[in-house]
Parts: structure tokens; C-alpha cells; sequence
């Protein structure tokens, strides 16, 4: 199959006429905010999240795949709740540009997975291929300007501080085994300080700031309805819908609905 899906990208490759790079946009906010709620139901609506994902004009990646690999003395602090996850340092950032180029390349991808249980990368990972929208979630999208500067659209899922705290407690507690004192522990001493310092200040970054996350349908109808034009090449094309004029014209395959790799 490997060797039928290199000739097939090479015959289509010589059969060629203007292609535009994937739209990218960045979906930032607070620990809990609803990011990838907000993210997931962009896909739903746009009739994505059933398609097979060899197929899909639309990819999700998170920031949280992007956690550098820890020393034996940072996992022991991070096994107690008494490592910082929030602060930048704590993402392999020069992973996520590399991706992002990668992406914008139209090449397919590998993702790491992390492991928030044993605050490790696993060993395997998530392949992305080439899609014509990519949503890239994560709570310091916008910290570093090298990345923020790559994103042609900028979202800020605004959610009230104590919804989230209450959203954290329960998915550390049902999904990663901590315990109720660690997660409040954690949150005052690293979460909420880190939100304050780096997060909270990119907002004013944000083309779009979606109060109540994903039950703001309203906003994320709009969102919608501006991708929806991007992937059928109409009023907002890429080149032209671009908010920071990074859209460079690349070869587009002839036969678009059938240039994905199977």
C-alpha cells in the first residue's frame, strides 16, 4: 500500500495548478476553558468527525502533545503535583514549529502522545495528514510570537475562572487519578499564577474571543461559516482571508477530491 500511495502522489504531482497552504488557526485560553470543546464541535458542525481521517479537510492538535520529555528529577516532583506544567518552558516548542511547518508544507505529521498519569511521552503517535484547515488548541498558543505569527486566525475561549477550576478538579480526579488535595494544591501554587503571567495576556492577541466555550454557538456558527468558505475556495480564500498575510500559493493537485493519500 506504501509503494501504491507514492506513486499515486507522484503521478498527481505532475498533473498540477495553483494549491494553497492549510489554514491554520490557534485556539488558546485558561486550563478547562473549553478549548477542545470548542474545537471538536468546530468539526462537528463542518461534518468532519465522522470521515475517515485519511480523508478529512479538517485536523485538531493539541499543545498538551507537546510536553517535553521529563528528567528523573522533574517526573518525581511532577509524580507529587509539584511540577509546573503551565509554565512555557514546560512544551518543546521547537517540536511545535517544526510540526507547523511541516503542516503548512502539506506534509503528513507525527504527533507524540503524552501520558498525563505517568507525565510521560508514550512511544507511539498519531499520524496527520494534509488537511486544508488545521485547529491547534492549547493554553500558550500565542505565548511565543515565532508561533503565534504562523496562525492566520487567533480564537480565545473566554470561560469564567470558577467553571474551569471546577472542570480541572473533576477531569485530574476521573481521568489522570489525582487526588482532590494534589489538583487544588497544584492549581493555586502553579495553574492559576501561570494563567495570570502567560496566559491571560495573549488574549489581547485574539481575533475572535468565544465567551462560555463550546455553548456559544453563536460565535462558533460564525467560525463555521468563515471555514466553511475557506475550504470551498469562495469569499475567504486562504490567500485572501489570511490575517497576517503568511498564505503563500503552493501547487494544488487537479483532482482535489481525490488528493488525499489512502
Amino acid at each position: 500500500m506504501a509503494g501504491d500511495s507514492e506513486t499515486h502522489l507522484k503521478d498527481r504531482s505532475e498533473n498540477t495548478e495553483v494549491i494553497r497552504q492549510p489554514f491554520l488557526i490557534g485556539v488558546s485560553g485558561g486550563t478547562a476553558s473549553g478549548k477542545s470543546s470548542v474545537c471538536e464541535k468546530i468539526m462537528e458542525l463542518l461534518g468532519q468527525n465522522k470521515i475517515d481521517h485519511h480523508q478529512r479537510q479538517v485536523a485538531i492538535l493539541s499543545q498538551d502533545s507537546f510536553y517535553k520529555v521529563l528528567t528523573p528529577e522533574q517526573k518525581a516532583k511532577a509524580l507529587k503535583g509539584q511540577f509546573n506544567f503551565d509554565h512555557p518552558d514546560a512544551f518543546d516548542s521547537e517540536l511545535i514549529m517544526q510540526t507547523l511547518r511541516k503542516i503548512l508544507q502539506g506534509e503528513t505529521v507525527q504527533i507524540p502522545v503524552y501520558d498525563f498519569v505517568h507525565h510521560s511521552r508514550k512511544e507511539e503517535f498519531i499520524t496527520v495528514y494534509p488537511a486544508d484547515v488545521v485547529l491547534f488548541e492549547g493554553i500558550l498558543m500565542f505565548y511565543s510570537q515565532e508561533i503565534r505569527d504562523l496562525f492566520q486566525m487567533k480564537l480565545f475561549v473566554d470561560t469564567d475562572p470558577d467553571t474551569r477550576l471546577s472542570r480541572r478538579v473533576l477531569r485530574d480526579i476521573s481521568e489522570r487519578g489525582r487526588e482532590l488535595e494534589q489538583v487544588l494544591a497544584q492549581y493555586i501554587t502553579f495553574v492559576k499564577p501561570a494563567f495570570e503571567e502567560f496566559c491571560l495576556p495573549t488574549k489581547k492577541y485574539a481575533d475572535v474571543i468565544i465567551p462560555r466555550g463550546a455553548d456559544n454557538l453563536v460565535a462558533i456558527n460564525l467560525i463555521v461559516q468563515h471555514i466553511q468558505d475557506i475550504m470551498n475556495g469562495g469569499p475567504s480564500k486562504r490567500h485572501n482571508g489570511c490575517t497576517n498575510g503568511h498564505s503563500t500559493p503552493r501547487q494544488r493537485r487537479t483532482s482535489e477530491s481525490s488528493s488525499r493519500p489512502h
